[in-house]
């Protein structure tokens, strides 16, 4: 009797979950991460930026390079001949004249350390561009479990609402049989009104979470594939703080673009003393004048043309610039202590967020498995009150009190096990090894679309809501249908 009253509230609460359930046509983290890593404006712009560094490194590199220009000029002169007992004679005399010229530098430190500069800003701009790769891999993991947690919200909520709707009906029958008082039947009512509350606004933060995610990959109505049952969590490895942070003081994009910050004004400091020294340059020319008149300063009317080819090295030395050379030498030698501070603050920075973040992946697992018993527990305890209630020694609040506990303990296990995988990739994050291939650890922890676990999680909440074992939880709690025999003390 007992099992036959269960049994259609089972299937109506399976039908609610199955809503939020894998559907066929689910994405997995790994397609939602390439969709986004096309469409998230803040990592095309990391993009657009180093694109830009590329081409300000061979502007720096022209410095070096030769300068070759070509000219051309033409010109028209009226001149007034005066010759003593001749008189004076007007004429016009037009020129042309054209040229190539080129400058090739032979020495300039200044250039030189532009140069240099240009290499370092590259490869700062590369350490940005992981930076902002690492970013995004975090932000859509984020916005995935997000979604999967407000999920799995939903889902337990309306399982609770469900069972404090049939404890509610039991609360009802038995007074209505003068069997219970009528603050059961209120308490019942409202926890069930509070529950009500609780699915609204959990229904809120899902479509909320939905959007977020949408804008974020770039694709509507995106469908996030749940985790497996039974739920396996990657290791942690290497298994030493240590390790994460020599690791993340070797390679992270931070500490590699502050060490890279401070060879750049290492250079800066060479480009402002460069200002003390003498330039080299070579050149070469071949200009051509035509003067079909002659010149303004000969008296023949026969035309003159001069081709005229040159090459030689100058010599520029700098003797004095008001003291501008010194103090900039000055300010750039502060400027290079500021980069050492500023990298030195940046390792630990690094290192202190390395450790926070292994700590916090550790304390996360411990709380997993502490949360797994006491879900275990929280069951025990609701099946204690269950039949307490049916005996007469528990009443309908006790009941209330162990569901609540319960859905509140899968719900706290389900994001602690989410915050598990996000702690892995911050973790690597942190130490600055963060890539692509990183997530096919955590892609192997969702369910298969199209698989028998996938078309099984259609009519099954999803396994983060679900116990060790995988099995579902109860969706109600079985209530007698006719009233104990002993009265139930009321409830003050």
């Amino acid at each position: 009797m007992h099992r036959l009253r269960l049994a259609p509230l089972g299937r109506a609460l399976a039908a609610t979950i199955a809503a939020l359930a894998l559907p066929v046509h689910a994405q997995n983290l790994i397609t939602l991460y390439e969709a986004a890593s096309g469409y998230d404006a803040t990592y095309q712009s990391a993009l657009s930026a180093y694109d830009a560094t590329i081409a300000r490194a061979a502007q720096a590199k022209a410095g070096l390079l030769p300068q070759v220009g070509l000219s051309a000029s033409a010109s028209h002169t009226e001149q007034e001949l005066r010759v003593e007992r001749l008189g004076s004679t007007d004429r016009a005399i037009p020129q042309e004249s054209a040229g190539i010229n080129a400058i090739q530098p032979l020495y300039r430190p200044a250039n030189w350390a532009v140069y240099e500069q240009s290499k370092r800003q590259l490869d700062i701009a590369q350490a940005q561009l992981d930076a902002a790769a690492q970013d995004l891999i975090v932000r859509v993991s984020q916005a995935y479990f997000d979604v999967l947690a407000s999920q799995d919200s939903l889902a337990l909520v309306r399982a609770q609402k469900a069972a404090t709707a049939e404890q509610l009906a039991a609360a009802k029958r038995n007074f209505e049989v003068g069997t219970s008082t009528i603050t059961d039947s209120r308490e019942a009512q409202a926890r069930y009104d509070l529950v009500v509350a609780q699915e609204i606004a959990a229904e809120n933060d899902l479509q909320v979470k939905k959007i977020a995610l949408d804008q974020l990959v770039g694709r509507a109505n995106t469908v996030p594939t749940p985790l497996a049952a039974p739920v396996v969590l990657p290791s942690i490895t290497p298994a030493s703080i240590d390790a994460w942070v020599r690791q993340a003081e070797a390679i992270h994009p931070a500490i590699v673009q502050a060490q890279l910050n401070v060879e750049v004004a290492k250079l800066e400091v060479e480009r402002a003393e460069a200002g003390h020294k003498p330039t080299v340059d070579a050149q070469l020319g071949y200009n051509v004048t035509n003067n079909p008149q002659g010149t303004t300063t000969s008296t023949s009317l026969q035309g003159v043309r001069v081709n005229a080819a040159s090459i030689g090295v100058v010599l520029n030395m700098p003797l004095f610039a008001g003291f501008s050379v010194q103090n900039r030498v000055k300010e750039t030698l502060a400027l290079e202590d500021q980069a050492r501070a500023d990298l030195e603050a940046t390792r630990r920075a690094v290192t202190q967020s390395t450790r926070s973040a292994y700590l916090g992946l550790i304390a996360g697992a411990g709380q997993v498995k502490a949360l797994e018993a006491a879900e275990a527990s929280s069951q025990s305890a609701l099946d204690a009150n269950r039949l307490g209630y049916q005996v007469g020694v528990r009443i309908n609040i006790d009941v209330l009190n162990s569901q609540s506990q319960l859905f509140q303990t899968r719900r706290d296990l389900a994001q602690a096990r989410y915050n598990v995988l996000l702690g892995n990739l911050r973790l690597r994050q942190a130490s600055g090894s963060l890539n692509p291939d990183d997530l096919q650890a955590i892609n192997a922890t969702l369910a298969v679309p199209g698989s028998a676990a996938a078309s099984a999680s259609e009519s099954a909440p999803s396994a983060a809501t679900m116990g060790t074992s995988g099995a579902p939880a109860p969706a109600a709690v079985p209530v007698a249908p006719n009233a104990p025999a002993t009265r139930q003390p009321a409830r003050r």
